[in-house]
Order: structure tokens, then sequence, then C-alpha cells
């Protein structure tokens, strides 16, 4: 049956997968800012590995499945999830940017047609679905945190142009680009927000409370923290950021609190779901999405302390570090236990056939 075939099971890769390679990378970054280079390295590698991986399923699924690629790309649920390839591009591109900058520029431009495909043509279908009367369903029921991706990939893009710009080629281009980026961002983040938290409020489609995406509320707070952190590490003689500075410091500290302020709200959630609830936690791709915001913050609030010379920030920062490691490892292991499982049903039914 085509169920049990392991290249269909193998092909059945959910959008938003790209969030292992996201959240690895960032992992990464927030072990390399605790000086542990080594373990920096490995995850790096494995990051890479998992893009490659990643994108040949991806290519596999379009050519092979393009009518599910295609559902799932008109889903209110899934669609936005695509855009994780863009941010797990950029989050291995910037690692890879003190050592081998033409990677960084390499990804950083393979990503840009990507995001303008995917963050234009996303909300597009949803619009035009209800336009032609496909669908008559308003457009508010369906937010989720996988909405925030919209946010997320778009700040990734202005991460990667202010590490570019940080290198000295195309200052002012690139420092330009970096904070048009995150003004568009900030300004999807801020719109999102209040659609997600009406839906919260009056109870939307919110049957299972705050599952794992969710966590994407905080990341896109925090990657925004991040990329603004980078902006302002940019000489203050540039126009534009002698311009946009403060305004992108100031509102980077608030958006920061307000992350912070997310953490206590999203664990309740979880208590409420696993243990009020008892829904059984078990291994899906979605628990990198819990992976991603903790590592991202742990980077975010680490450098941005670092830069504006907040010492209990930057404390706030490595200690957080430690937290989105513990969660690497256990999701991985989570990981790992499900693909040996897998592959023993897959070993189990080929000795009973």
């Amino acid at each position: 049956m085509t169920a049990k075939n392991p290249r269909s099971r193998l092909l059945n890769q959910p959008p938003a997968s790209f969030a292992f390679v996201m959240a690895t990378g960032i992992v990464s970054a927030s072990l390399l800012d605790a000086q542990w280079p080594l373990a920096s390295k490995i995850l790096l590698w494995i990051a890479v590995a998992g893009l490659v991986l990643l994108i040949v399923g991806l290519l596999g699924r379009i050519i092979l499945h393009t009518a599910d690629a295609v559902a799932d790309f008109r889903n209110p649920h899934k669609g936005f999830g695509y855009l994780t390839m863009v941010a797990g591009i950029n989050v291995v591109g910037i690692g890879f940017h003190p050592v081998a900058p033409v990677v960084t520029w390499i990804l950083a431009v393979s990503s840009v047609p990507l995001w303008l495909f995917l963050a234009y043509g996303v909300p597009l279908s949803m619009m035009l679905r209800t336009e032609i009367g496909e669908s008559l369903r308003p457009r508010l029921l369906p937010v989720d945190g996988t909405w925030f991706l919209w946010v997320v990939s778009t700040q990734s893009l202005s991460m990667a142009a202010a590490s570019l710009a940080s290198g000295g080629s195309n200052v002012r281009l690139l420092s330009d680009a970096a904070v048009a980026f995150w003004g568009i961002g900030i300004m999807l983040y801020f719109t999102l927000t209040t659609l997600v938290i009406l839906r919260l409020l009056t109870g939307g489609e919110n049957k299972g409370g705050i599952v794992p995406t969710n966590w994407i509320f905080m990341g896109a707070t925090a990657i925004t923290v991040l990329a603004g952190s980078m902006i302002l590490h940019l000489p203050n003689d540039l126009p534009v950021v002698h311009m946009a500075g403060p305004t992108v410091g100031g509102l980077s500290y608030l958006l920061w609190a307000f992350g912070l302020w997310w953490v206590p709200l999203l664990v309740a959630f979880g208590f409420w779901r696993h243990v009020v609830r008892r829904e059984p936690l078990v291994y899906t791709t979605a628990l990198w999405s819990i992976v991603f915001p903790l590592g991202m913050f742990a980077v975010a609030t680490f450098r941005f302390g670092r830069e504006n010379s907040m010492p209990l920030v930057q404390v706030v920062g490595q200690g957080a570090t430690w937290f989105a490691v513990l969660a690497w490892l256990i999701v991985a292991g989570g990981m790992g236990v499900a693909f040996l499982k897998w592959l023993l049903r897959q070993w189990t039914n080929s000795r009973s056939s």
C-alpha cells in the first residue's frame, strides 16, 4: 500500500520542517557566544546537512506529490511554514560569515526570490480564495503561530544584510536593506500580534491550547531584537543608521521585554495542555518551533545586552543559552527515537511480507 511505501513517507515532508535547520543554526550561534566553538561548529554542520536533505526532500515532494505541496501552500495553517526555508537558509549563511562570507552572500541572494514568492504568494493565495468565492470563511480564524514565520523570514533577511554590511562591502546599500527589512518585519509583527491576541481571547479555533508553533510568537520578537542589535552594530556615521538608530534601539528593547513577557504565558499553556488535559507529548517537527525561539532569545538577549552595555540583559542571555541547548538535546533525542521506531516498523513490515 502507498501508506507503507518508505519513499512516500520520506516525501511527506511538512512545510515547516526547515524549523530544524533554524533551531540547530541558532543554537550553534548561542554556543559560539558562550565560548564553545567546537560544539558550535558541530551544530552548524548538522544544520547544513539538514538544510541539504530537506531541500532535496522538498524538491522531491514538489515533483512527485505536486498536488499535496500546493494544497499545503494554500492551507492557512501550513502555508507560512514554507518560510522556514528562507529563515533556515539565512541562519546557516550568517553562521558562516566569520569564516566564509561568500557562503553568506550565496545563501542570502538565493533566499530573496524565495522570500518574494512565499511572503507574497501565501497571503495572496488566501486573499484570492475569498475574493473569487472559493472560500467564504473569515481569514481571522486560521491565524496561528506559523503566521509569525512571515516576520521571522523577513527579519532573517535583515540579519543577513546587516551581517554582510559589517564585512565592509556595499555598506550603504546593505545597511539600507537591513533597516528596510527590519521595518517591514516589525510592522508585520504588530499586525499579526493584534490578530493573534484577538483570536486567543475570542476562542478562535483554540481547541488544544497553545501548540508548539505558537512559541514563534516569542521567536519573532527575539529575531527582531537580534536584527536590531546587528543594525546598531553598524557604523553610526551611515545615514540610515544615524536616522533610524534610536528607533531601532528603543523598539528592540521594548520587543525584548514583550518577548520575555510571552514566556510564562506559553509555559502556562503548555502545562495546561499536557498536565491538565493530559495530552501526550510525542515528537513532531513542530517541537523545533520551541527550540528555535529559545535559541533566538538567548542570542538576541546576549548580543543586545553586549551591544548596549546592559550587563544584566547580557547575563540573562547567557543563562538562556543552556535552556536552548537542553531543549535542542531533548528534541533531537525525540527525533532520533522516532526515526529508530520508523526503521523498526519498516523492518517488521518487510519481514512480514
